[in-house]
């Protein structure tokens, strides 16, 4: 009986102290990413250029605290935009033949709040027991801790995080892309501290053989922003 005892202890004890690391790898992370700092800012606006296929294209990303974001790309001389004001999304593409806003579904919306860096991610996933640690792995030739994330229910992937730094150097997501199944990797990188907040300038994303990268090229911190930036409608 006391053996039987004994294996439930040990097995309580390794989940507690598993659960405990990973709390103090999400705190590193947090601390290193100065998400501190990021909550006490009220906007951020990016400059930046997205280049896939031989071509760039211009961009601009617009946030402000708490969850306003607005993204426009210049495509050709036309702005393709979209925007979320808090409480509802709304895109404009030139390229479908119409110039009018259309409200946009549920996951369009949480797509573009992926882009809002006043939230921490990994935190909120943390607190709402959506990650598990998956050992090590090496990216870049670095060591980096491995997190399994549940993103939502059946969407699953992987977080890389590196061991020096504590910032996010892999993003692994697995997507239904045609009614087939994909992995998208995103590896940000080039990290710099601007305003007292620490950014990733550059961000290659990679799936079924093809590669975009988005660099930064000008980061402003807390600039005038009305709310009617990010009103479509």
């Amino acid at each position: 009986m006391k053996k039987l005892f004994f294996i439930p202890v040990l097995l309580a004890m390794s989940l507690i102290l598993n659960a405990q690391s990973l709390e103090e790898i999400v705190r590193n992370y947090t601390a290193a990413n100065r998400f501190d700092q990021i909550a006490n800012r009220k906007s951020i606006r990016i400059t930046a250029r997205m280049s896939m296929m031989g071509m760039e294209t211009p961009m601009e990303i617009w946030m402000k605290n708490p969850n306003k974001v607005k993204t426009v790309m210049n495509m050709g001389g036309q702005d393709i935009i979209q925007a979320f004001d808090g409480e509802k999304g709304y895109s404009v593409n030139p390229m479908t033949g119409s110039t009018q806003p259309v409200e946009m579904k549920p996951e369009e919306i949480k797509q573009l709040l992926s882009n809002n860096l006043f939230d921490n991610m990994v935190d909120k996933f943390l607190k709402n027991g959506q990650l598990e640690l998956a050992g090590e792995e090496a990216v870049k030739g670095r060591p980096a801790i491995k997190i399994k994330a549940v993103y939502e229910p059946g969407t699953t992937g992987y977080l890389y995080i590196d061991k020096e730094t504590w910032y996010l150097v892999k993003q692994a997501m697995n997507v239904n892309q045609g009614g087939m199944q994909a992995t998208v990797e995103t590896y940000p990188s080039d990290y710099r501290e601007i305003g007292g907040i620490v950014l990733p300038m550059k961000m290659t994303t990679s799936v079924s053989g093809m590669e975009m990268q988005v660099t930064f090229t000008n980061v402003e911190i807390d600039v005038p922003m009305d709310d009617s930036v990010f009103r479509l409608k």
